[in-house]
């Protein structure tokens, strides 16, 4: 058994839910500090984190989770600077993937694998709406982490062709992107290319369902976003919009939803 398998009741549940939440609580206000720091080349882990309005080192007091934010509502404590709302977003959102996760996956290599990619398309997501970028340093090295934590699942149980799928997965996923990339330059970035690869692999691990679903549902997703940004005229046509967040978003879809839709679209068909 490479999963615990836990009931959706009881004492152990909710105690696994808290301390699921509490880590991704805790991941989150990380990612903070990444989204910040990654796309200005800085050091993610030193120095302490400070105001950008007075300089002033943040008191661990005032780095809790969410509850800092409230607590001092939204404001710094030695210069009343404004902390914007996003922080305690992103720190709640990632609780709130990382329990999702949970309860999707159960505890084991599968849990670790899509926590970390969760926490990744969040520190992805917030970085490429601000400067509409998806930075090397992040995206990169999930192709390891993803083929290490595969390999040993699939080590375990024996089975590699989950593996091998979520290797040809990829490997489509980016080839599709790196076309429309040549072909379109202007709509499509190398990040996004890079992305892809990722996320193929990690939809195909789960199977052909999930993989189509997730790559066709972050074109839907981008297209819906993009026609309601035009109709409410925060952008013009040749306005580029950052794709990452919607193949993020696409990817969600294919994970969770991914097997059920492929079953019913193909099921008219049977």
């Amino acid at each position: 058994m490479t999963t615990l398998e836990l009931e959706h009741t009881g004492a152990l549940w909710w105690a696994t839910v808290f301390l699921v939440a509490l880590l991704g609580l805790g991941i989150g206000s990380f990612l903070n500090v990444v989204a910040w720091r990654v796309p200005r080349g800085e050091s993610v882990t030193h120095p302490r984190s400070a105001c950008p309005g007075c300089g002033h080192p943040v008191r661990a007091r005032d780095n809790v989770p969410v509850v800092s934010w409230m607590v001092l509502r939204g404001k710094c404590r030695d210069c009343g600077e404004p902390i914007s709302v996003r922080y305690p977003l992103i720190e709640a959102a990632t609780a709130l993937l990382f329990v999702l996760v949970l309860w999707h996956f159960g505890l084991g290599i599968e849990f670790v694998a899509y926590a970390y990619l969760a926490a990744l398309g969040v520190a992805l997501t917030s970085i490429d709406l601000s400067v509409h970028r998806l930075p090397n340093a992040l995206v990169l090295p999930a192709y390891g982490v993803l083929a290490v934590l595969f390999a040993a699942q699939s080590f375990i149980t024996g089975d590699w062709w989950p593996f091998a799928r979520a290797v040809i997965g990829g490997a489509a996923l980016f080839a599709l992107y790196f076309g429309a990339a040549i072909v379109y330059p202007g709509g499509m970035g190398f990040g996004d290319v890079k992305l892809a690869g990722v996320i193929g692999a990690a939809l195909g691990w789960l199977g052909w369902g999930p993989l189509v679903v997730g790559a066709f549902s972050a074109f839907l997703l981008g297209a819906i976003a993009g026609v309601v940004i035009i109709a409410t005229k925060k952008s013009g046509r040749r306005t580029r919009i950052p794709f990452g967040p919607w193949m993020i978003a696409g990817a969600a879809v294919g994970v969770a939803w991914g097997d059920s839709v492929w079953d019913a679209y193909t099921g008219t068909w049977a």
